[in-house]
């Protein structure tokens, strides 16, 4: 890993995802320090999607923090501040003894499904984790508020057990930060449908679409998935005609842009309040 041109003194701002593989997470650590090594001012560690985010906290015997361990490295590295969007779980900001700024993709959603005007619209929190967010969508959107109650028998094994609140005859929006196996996300669906729900779409930032999820999708009763570019999709996830990205460039590069002339960011997550 080598930069190309001086940056000696120059406030570098280093995109990367961290999905998987795990050479995505290397790439970024090696770039950080070869940044560091080269006299930079300031290197700002803008990551779209914070992999290694689920494991949180130690919830059963010999696990490791991962996420944890995924912020020591970057700090260690010599990052000076983290760019983020929806995280996994918000208190992982305190892993971090650097600055960190947490975007929303609620950004983009709100304004997209505000102008696509879906008539007897209620949003649909997937787990009790997602409530916060849930909340948020639908203040904004003037929608009702479902939540569904699930348990995990085992890691990406969702069974869904009981959906609180009204959804028969409501066109449905599920809104979640990632669809990894899209085991929860296409248990909700089925379970949504069977009670009555009309037309059911989905907002989910990161796409991770591993395993199933492809097949899973195809075979769900999902009208549309609206998800972001924070992680690109490959060609087969391209081909899925349920599957529409849209992007949040525009929101990174004036978060970018803000952190370079030491402007507020907090305009820009603020639209999560709620």
């Amino acid at each position: 890993m080598k930069y190309c041109e001086n940056i000696r003194g120059g406030d570098v701002f280093i995109i990367q995802s961290t999905n998987p593989p795990a050479d995505n997470l290397m790439e970024l650590l090696i770039m950080i320090d070869a940044a560091k090594r080269a006299s930079a001012r300031r290197v700002t560690a803008v990551i779209p999607y914070f992999g290694y985010a689920r494991q949180d906290r130690k919830d059963q015997p010999r696990v490791s923090i991962t996420a944890k361990l995924v912020a020591n490295l970057i700090t260690k590295a010599g990052a000076d501040r983290v760019i983020t969007m929806d995280l996994h779980a918000p208190q992982i900001q305190g892993f971090f003894d650097i600055p960190f700024d947490h975007l929303y993709s609620s950004a983009v959603f709100v304004p997209f499904f505000v102008k696509e005007k879906v008539p007897d619209l209620t949003v649909v929190s997937p787990d009790v984790g997602g409530i916060k967010m849930a909340r948020s969508y639908a203040t904004r959107l003037g929608a009702g508020l479902v939540l569904i109650d699930k348990r995990r028998p085992k890691p990406n094994n969702a069974e869904v057990m009981n959906i609180i609140g009204a959804v028969r005859n409501r066109n449905i929006l599920i809104v979640d930060d990632l669809i990894d196996t899209a085991g929860t996300f296409c248990s909700a669906v089925q379970a949504l449908k069977q009670q009555g729900a009309d037309e059911v779409f989905g907002a989910c930032t990161h796409p991770v679409l591993s395993g199933q999820a492809i097949d899973r999708i195809n075979a769900s009763k999902i009208s549309r998935i609206f998800v972001t570019d924070t992680i690109p999709l490959d060609g087969r996830s391209k081909s899925l005609e349920k599957v529409h990205v849209l992007s949040v460039a525009k929101i990174f590069a004036e978060a970018i842009k803000r952190g370079f002339k030491n402007e507020s960011i907090s305009s820009l997550f603020d639209v999560d309040k709620g």
